[in-house]
């Protein structure tokens, strides 16, 4: 069996169309396109899916077994699209049992995808998907404007913008314009933190599966709240610390923060990641591998994260030479730890690897 993949890596066709993927069959594949062309006529992803469909045809009527599938991503393009595309090829799979396909693009953006398809089965090829446009646009402020009306590109370009000047004209008419400049400096940094690590998309993927715990009555909703209460209360031991220090220096007492509140926010994380496990064993039947992986990063990183409050508060002489040894044991426990997470996900990744190759038909 030969799978003809689409991949939409922006989820168009969810944006816009309303189309939940993965998409499979030639009839839901045509009515999908059907609808983005009728939504935006203008989007090349309805071309693409022609051409997916294309070249099932041509396929089958060459003799061969095949089916068509679109995968879809996310409008914030990045790791969590890529990973929901990858997600829906399993699941593709998991139906089709196909053992090779052929990946239909409309550019370049969409290939980037290409490891994600070879490593679970073999492709044999891609076609790219090439729109031939009229010459007659009228001028470059057209282009400009229709380009402007792309969500993924005003997020890009005119929001930083705005911000500039929202947040300069505010402090301007209150007279602090030194503090619109700090201030502005603080939002673009938390902006571009969010963006470049694409924080937004994730705490809106959280939203939405606690949405869903609720309504499927998962237990991994009460073990997400409890590890938010428990980082909450590690920011309120670490200002009784930071408050309760009197007169020692800001940098010490800014140290003896992190240090109190450290100890419970690896306890949250140890909780959230431990009910996300839950909700995986409930939904797949088995406890995961990554668990494992997962807690042993995170005790290393609280571990790695205390030695290097020791190491600074060492630096600045507010410990003696008699706590060198919990220095050096909490570096190296940290350092072990993070290597020994490194280690167990390539052995859980090579057992996987061996499980797929001995289960694949000979011959």
């Amino acid at each position: 069996m030969r799978l003809v993949v689409c991949v939409d890596r922006d989820d168009d066709l969810g944006r816009k169309a309303l189309v939940q993927g993965p998409v499979v069959g030639r009839a839901d594949a045509i009515d999908a396109a059907t609808r983005l062309a009728i939504v935006d006529p203008e989007d090349s992803d309805t071309n693409a899916i022609f051409a997916a469909v294309s070249l099932l045809d041509e396929l089958r009527g060459a003799g061969e077994e095949c089916e068509v599938c679109i995968l879809t991503g996310s409008p914030k393009v990045g790791v969590l699209s890529d990973r929901r595309v990858a997600d829906q090829f399993d699941h593709v799979l998991a139906k089709v049992h196909a053992t090779s396909a052929y990946l239909v693009s409309d550019g370049a953006e969409d290939e980037y995808l290409f490891p994600i398809l070879a490593s679970r089965v073999r492709v044999d090829g891609v076609r790219r998907v090439y729109i031939r446009q009229s010459a007659s646009i009228e001028s470059t402020y057209y282009t400009v404007i229709r380009a402007l009306k792309d969500p993924k590109l005003r997020a890009k370009t005119v929001l930083p913008f705005a911000l500039v000047l929202l947040t300069l004209g505010i402090a301007a008419a209150g007279g602090v314009f030194l503090w619109g400049i700090i201030g502005l400096s603080i939002l673009l940094g938390v902006y571009l933190v969010f963006w470049t690590f694409d924080i937004d998309e994730a705490i809106i993927d959280s939203l939405r599966s606690a949405s869903t715990d609720i309504r499927q009555g998962s237990a991994a909703f009460g073990f997400g709240l409890f590890s938010l209460a428990l980082v909450g209360v590690g920011f309120l031991e670490g200002y009784n610390a930071y408050t309760g220090a009197g007169t020692t220096a800001p940098l010490l007492r800014l140290l003896l923060f992190f240090q109190t509140a450290l100890l419970w926010w690896v306890a949250g994380a140890l909780v959230w990641e431990f009910g996300r496990a839950v909700r995986r064993t409930f939904a797949r039947g088995r406890f995961p591998r990554n668990f494992w992986v997962a807690t042993t990063s995170i005790i290393g990183t609280g571990f790695l994260s205390a030695g290097i409050v020791y190491l600074v508060r060492y630096l600045e002489g507010a410990i003696t030479s008699s706590q060198l040894p919990v220095l050096i044991g909490l570096l190296g426990a940290g350092f072990g730890l993070l290597i020994g997470a490194g280690g167990l996900f390539q052995y859980w990744k090579a057992v996987a690897r061996r499980a797929t190759r001995d289960s694949a038909p000979s011959g």
